[in-house]
């Protein structure tokens, strides 16, 4: 059985979610006694540190993300050229690419799908902006 070839490739992993239920307690712990750089905060239900060259988002749980496992988070060069090859391979979208957030001259773009077993995965592309 042949696979079909998707001339985007994945990246490494950029981030993994980490669901928490006290996003203000998870970044003590990650920051003051794992000794994690903090990089930024999207209050009330995120946190992301920098851990050697992935970035952990501590976050609070909810809808299709609300579940006891990470998140692996593919970065991609185009995330709306991976989004319609990778559904045009019948992948299992959740939402089309959106911006999460704005970080100085960078915006963060995600889109969700599900594997097989309906695990949740990502892409993400980071937009300088200006």
């Amino acid at each position: 059985m042949t696979s079909p070839a998707t001339p985007t490739a994945l990246g490494r992993i950029g981030q993994i979610a980490i669901p928490v239920h006290d996003v203000p307690r998870a970044v003590a712990f990650y920051r003051d006694r794992l000794g994690l750089q903090l990089l930024f905060e999207a209050p009330p239900s995120m946190a992301f540190l920098e851990c050697g060259g992935i970035r952990l988002m501590l976050t609070i749980p909810e809808g299709a993300h609300d579940h006891p496992s990470s998140i692996l988070y593919f970065t991609v060069g185009d995330i709306d050229a991976a989004f319609d090859e990778l559904r045009a391979n019948d992948v299992d979208f959740i939402d089309a690419p959106h911006l999460i957030s704005r970080m100085g001259s960078t915006e963060l773009w995600m889109a969700f799908f599900r594997d097989p077993d309906g695990n949740v995965m990502g892409l993400m592309q980071e937009r300088r902006v200006g």
